[in-house]
């Protein structure tokens, strides 16, 4: 008999699933019309009612299939009164097919920390940019995010009627990352993808100085991360405090999965244990390749004003 799958494929596995549940309750609460918008600090700090139901629906489907993991999400909300048609409870069994990498093979429940972004892009979901939203769910270990799960409810939306709707990107350091077609930017070119909604005159300051041929502005840090990926951008710049560790933590296991790289500005690494602060107050710049160059011209200027 086959030995059963380590804990960290389970968890990946599931989460894959509630991704795909998450994706759907994305989808059905625009379709319903009524978005439920709450202004959380500002105009560009939204919350949405399926913000608040994807966030259920995560954290309670995972919580209850894995009890000692600590799980946290972007949304201050109690798990109490989940209905069971939140709760996931399937798995993705092509997952549970791979072979968990070695070094994570011992690893126990109440060693690993979930961090989740229910709905990545709240300020452009609500703005009908659907391709910018994503589901985000990270999986840390030792601080350090180890395995990932960006769903795209909207991925293919524009294709038109009979498309599918929506895919699930995942992956795990060591094994690599799945669901989409790894590319790289063109060569010598300097491609930004940064920040839609949050800019400001040190993003742009940082940017120009990196003397891009393009800038991309889009909504959503698993957006930007996915252009990444997929060679549309060659970079990944954001000079500002804006991004928080369940932006950056399922990301960063797939960007790094597939032998990207992203820190902050100043070159550190974003921590993912669970008594971290939530803030990645010094930005974010990450790359597929390269990133030894764009790090290289970040401005002095602006590596003093965002204090780690």
């Amino acid at each position: 008999r086959m030995a059963s799958p380590a804990l960290l494929m389970r968890v990946v596995a599931s989460a894959y699933s509630v991704a795909e549940k998450a994706a759907a309750i994305v989808r059905n609460a625009m379709a319903a019309g009524d978005l439920g918008i709450v202004e959380k600090t500002g105009a560009n700090d939204l919350q949405t009612k399926a913000d608040r139901l994807v966030q259920m629906s995560i954290c309670a489907s995972l919580a209850r299939k894995f009890p000692k993991v600590t799980i946290i999400g972007e949304e201050e909300l109690s798990t109490d009164e989940v209905t069971e048609d939140l709760i996931e409870n399937g798995h993705c069994e092509e997952i549970l097919k791979k072979t968990c990498p070695a070094q994570y093979t011992g690893i126990k429940e109440e060693e690993l920390v979930i961090w989740v972004d229910p709905l990545d892009g709240t300020k452009e979901y609500t703005e009908g940019l659907l391709d910018h939203v994503t589901v985000l769910i990270g999986i840390a270990y030792g601080g350090k995010a180890i395995a990932g799960v960006i769903n795209q409810p909207y991925y293919n939306y524009e294709a038109g009627a009979g498309a599918v709707l929506g895919r699930t990107i995942w992956g795990v350091l060591g094994l690599g990352a799945f669901g989409f077609q790894l590319t790289e930017a063109p060569a010598g070119k300097h491609i930004i993808v940064t920040t839609r909604s949050h800019s400001s005159t040190l993003v742009n300051d940082c940017i120009s100085a990196l003397n891009p041929d393009n800038v991309i502005r889009v909504g959503g840090a698993g957006n930007k991360i996915v252009h990444l990926i997929e060679g549309k951008a060659s970079a990944y710049v954001f000079a500002s405090p804006g991004c928080k560790k369940w932006d950056t933590c399922a990301p960063e296991a797939i960007l790094h999965a597939v032998g990207g790289k992203i820190t902050d500005i100043h070159g550190n690494s974003f921590q993912y244990n669970k008594e971290v602060k939530h803030m990645n107050s010094a930005g974010v710049l990450a790359t597929l390749r390269n990133y030894d160059y764009y790090a290289s011209r970040i401005p002095e200027t602006v590596k003093k004003s965002l204090v780690p």
